[in-house]
C-alpha cells in the first residue's frame, strides 16, 4: 500500500512543487553532485561570457589599429609629397621668396 502511495506522490505535480521530491533517496544521495554540476555550469557560462566580451574588445581594437595605421600612412604620404624639392620651391615662390639653387656643388671637408 505504501508503494502505491509513493508512486502516486511522484506523479503528482503538487508533490514536486511542494518540495516532497527533495526527500527522495536518490535526490538526497546525489545532492553534492548536483550542487557541484550547477556550480560548474555557472562557472562555464561566466567564462564563456567573459571570453565573448574580450573577443569583441579585441575586434574593436583591431579595427581601430587598422584605421590608425591607414591614417599614419596617409599622413606619411602627404608629408613625403610636401617635402619634395619641387613642392618646396613652388611654395616658396607662392609666398614671394625667391631662392635660387646652389651655384657650386657641395664639397666634403676632410680632417
Amino acid at each position: 500500500m505504501k508503494q502505491a502511495q509513493r508512486k502516486k506522490k511522484r506523479i503528482s505535480l503538487l508533490y514536486i512543487l511542494g518540495g516532497g521530491i527533495l526527500n527522495e533517496d536518490f535526490i538526497v544521495r546525489h545532492t553534492k553532485m548536483a550542487v557541484m554540476v550547477v556550480m560548474l555550469i555557472v562557472i562555464f557560462i561566466g567564462n564563456r561570457y567573459s571570453c565573448t566580451l574580450k573577443i569583441k574588445q579585441i575586434d574593436t581594437l583591431q579595427k581601430e589599429l587598422a584605421e590608425k595605421k591607414m591614417e599614419a600612412l596617409s599622413i606619411s604620404i602627404e608629408l613625403t609629397k610636401y617635402s619634395r624639392r619641387s613642392q618646396i620651391d613652388a611654395r616658396l615662390r607662392q609666398q614671394g621668396i625667391y631662392l635660387g639653387g646652389a651655384q657650386t656643388p657641395p664639397y666634403i671637408l676632410h680632417k
